[in-house]
């Protein structure tokens, strides 16, 4: 059974909803250079890849605001300066996200859920006027119905409301449904809206683990969902939906063994 049926009652899920940055892509190096050139323009220094990561996840307006404060905590930063730094930052990534990178595994699973005619969304608290066309410069825009992004609705993760609209326009329930992201906000609003989570390891969360948040299943390679990834029953065990807070979900082990498999048979193929 895969990971997708252990999580949805024996069945796949009829709506996947994916977070983007930490998730599907990679997109560290260039939102680090666009944040680089922000505070060059505004006579500081530039923060660097290392930093950046750890600030990514609140949107845009967020981000900026840490890269200003040099930290996660920006409560100390003057709204009008944010305002000018937001603005530059716009400009800077508005350019051609060539840096940024499609995360190993996700191809094959947005193909595979394609396939089997489950519907996917993109919740992501990345401005809208980004998403569309980075998706399509990676083609991936065309495995998703509906795109919701940081400002499309008042509300962005960890607010529940996107995964509510995205649900009520696919007509599926909460059980019906699961999200898929690698940051707090992503757990916290597939909580605040009864859906079961994925955590994945390779995303930022602010440098912190994942599996601190409490996911459902915490995952590091999304292929991990897809049956004939999983070598046996053992590796992936979910963690109970109503446990206490604090309870640790438990983390799912890599197919090393099924990919060795894979490549054997390859190679033998291409031998024949």
């Amino acid at each position: 059974m895969s990971g997708f049926e252990r999580l949805c009652a024996g069945q796949l899920p009829r709506l996947v909803m994916f977070d983007l940055d930490g998730t599907l892509v990679d997109s560290v190096p260039d939102l680090a250079a666009a944040v680089d050139a922000t505070l060059r323009q505004m006579g500081r220094e530039p923060a660097g890849i290392e930093r950046v990561k750890l600030w990514i996840g609140n949107g845009a307006k967020v981000l900026v605001r840490r890269a200003l404060a040099g930290g996660l905590d920006h409560s100390a930063v003057d709204d009008a300066e944010a305002e000018q730094a937001l603005a530059l930052f716009m400009q800077a990534y508005a350019g051609d996200h060539a840096h940024t990178e499609v995360y190993p595994g996700v191809r094959e699973t947005l193909k595979w859920l394609k396939g089997q005619g489950v519907e996917m969304a993109l919740i992501t608290n990345k401005p809208e006027q980004f998403v569309a066309p980075l998706l399509d410069q990676l083609k991936l825009g065309r495995y998703f119905r509906w795109i919701i992004g940081g400002d499309t609705l008042a509300q962005q993760k960890p607010d529940p409301a996107a995964l509510f609209f995205v649900m009520k326009m696919a007509g599926v329930t909460p059980e019906q449904s699961l999200f898929v992201g690698d940051s707090r906000n992503d757990i916290l609003a597939a909580k605040a809206a009864g859906v079961a989570s994925v955590g994945l390891t390779y995303g930022y969360n602010h440098g912190r683990p994942i599996a601190e948040e409490g996911p459902a299943l915490v995952l590091g390679d999304l292929r991990q969902l897809l049956p004939g990834c999983l070598a046996s029953p053992t590796q992936v065990t979910l963690a109970d939906l109503n446990a206490q807070p604090g309870r640790e979900p438990i983390v799912a082990g890599t197919c090393k063994l099924w990919m060795k498999v894979i490549k054997a048979l390859a190679r033998w193929r291409w031998r024949a």
